[in-house]
């Protein structure tokens, strides 16, 4: 994961939740399902500065996911909001 963050040179934190204890926490692990076992459903959390969640997106398969725009759209609510006076 180390390798992945430097090659990507991501501006953002990266969670590696071996325990699952964060997947768990979240609700998105699941132990046995139709298409997986032991494996977290893909999940998109935005988490503000103050560690809200502002936007969630919680699969119900393996294959699904929100998309590039979906993402991008969240992405600006929630810059437009930490705008906002009195807002952090």
């Amino acid at each position: 994961m180390r390798v992945y963050i430097e090659e990507t040179g991501l501006p953002f934190n990266i969670l590696v939740d071996e325990s699952r204890d964060v997947l768990k926490a979240y609700g998105v692990w699941h132990a046995i399902g139709l298409d997986a076992w032991n494996i977290a459903r893909p999940a998109l959390f935005l988490i503000d500065r103050s560690g809200a969640i502002r936007y969630s997106f919680i699969a119900r398969s393996q294959d699904e996911f929100p998309s590039h725009e979906e993402i991008v759209k969240a992405i600006d609510r929630l810059q437009a909001v930490s705008k906002l006076p009195g807002s952090g």
